[in-house]
């Protein structure tokens, strides 16, 4: 695999929110957990805040909590829905905040939350009610290592305006011509609204230094959550960025949200064939890697996403992701 020597991700600044300050009781202060996803190591992966008990957690709670860690996104379990199903015990209402707002979906807190769990309750099967959809997600325990892969909800992609598209280069710096012709630049979503695009080679992909705030103004008016820039090493394995400015993020370590749409968009556009496994490396250039598994079956339009988990312990391992100051 090729790394980048020297990673520039240091956009133009925009200033951090202003969240209502953490006046949670003590009393009624909810143990926060820290956990990674998409990697063994606490020190790799993308690092995310795990509330297992938020009931008694209001909207401003919940983000104050989360900006607060400074990590893209945490997740907070509530109560289960009426006509959730799943088993007893393991089926859950589930919230995503990043440090500026709500997401409807995020799929690495997905998988530190469900990681979580089965340290608590065992490896198995859980549901999720996100605000995107049902969301199953299994764990299972792979010689020691718990490992969960959650099941998208049914996905769909969108061709994006020329005007749109040039706004979005300018933004990033990336000339036209540094794009890869074989994957058209798409908006894909599998729980989330993603931009897809993919760089010609691994040099481009590496070069990230954008405009923060022109980048987000495209992506609140397109609606996007990250921006899924892509290079590909071979048939079945792609390294990838996502920027992630509109949750006040400068790059979000390992997407799973962006995992799945891009496994659509690759296999509605027949770059991959319809029962595929593919291997997405992300945080490299943040000095976070981590490793995402993306499973297509043919016939079943949702997508897979897996990838291992762990507590984060040490303050210094799970360092919050590159906030705009």
């Amino acid at each position: 695999m090729t790394t980048n020597p020297n990673p520039k991700p240091n956009p133009k600044p925009n200033p951090k929110p202003n969240p209502k300050p953490n006046t949670i009781p003590n009393a009624s202060r909810p143990e926060v957990l820290r956990y990674t996803a998409f990697s063994t190591s606490p020190s790799g992966g993308n690092p995310a805040g795990v509330v297992l008990d938020a009931t008694a957690l209001d909207d401003s709670d919940m983000l104050a909590i989360a900006a607060g860690l400074g990590y893209s996104e945490s997740a907070f379990l509530t109560a289960p829905p009426e006509g959730l199903g799943g088993e007893e015990g393991r089926a859950y209402g589930i919230r995503y905040f990043s440090p500026r707002a709500e997401v409807p979906f995020c799929g690495h807190a997905t998988v530190a939350t469900a990681v979580a769990l089965a340290e608590r309750l065992g490896p198995g099967e859980l549901v999720f009610a996100t605000r995107a959809g049902i969301v199953p997600v299994v764990v299972a325990d792979e010689g020691g290592t718990l490992r969960a892969t959650l099941t998208s909800v049914e996905p769909k992609t969108e061709e994006i305006a020329d005007a749109d598209l040039t706004e979005a280069l300018a933004a990033l710096d990336w000339p036209a011509a540094d794009l890869d012709p074989a994957f058209p630049p798409r908006i894909a979503f599998a729980g989330a609204r993603h931009l897809v695009l993919a760089a010609a080679t691994r040099a481009r992909l590496a070069d990230l230094a954008y405009d923060f705030e022109r980048l987000e103004a495209l992506m609140h008016r397109l609606d996007l959550t990250t921006t899924q820039l892509v290079w590909r090493e071979s048939a079945t394995v792609f390294h990838v960025r996502d920027p992630f400015p509109v949750g006040g993020v400068v790059e979000d370590p390992a997407t799973g949200a962006a995992a799945a749409a891009f496994g659509a968009y690759a296999r509605e556009l027949g770059l991959v064939p319809e029962d595929a496994v593919l291997t997405l490396h992300q945080g490299e250039d943040l000095g976070r890697p981590g490793e995402l598994t993306v499973t297509l079956r043919a016939g079943d339009p949702r997508v897979r996403v897996g990838g291992a988990g762990t507590r984060i312990t040490s303050a210094h391992d799970g360092g919050s992701n590159s906030l705009a100051p």
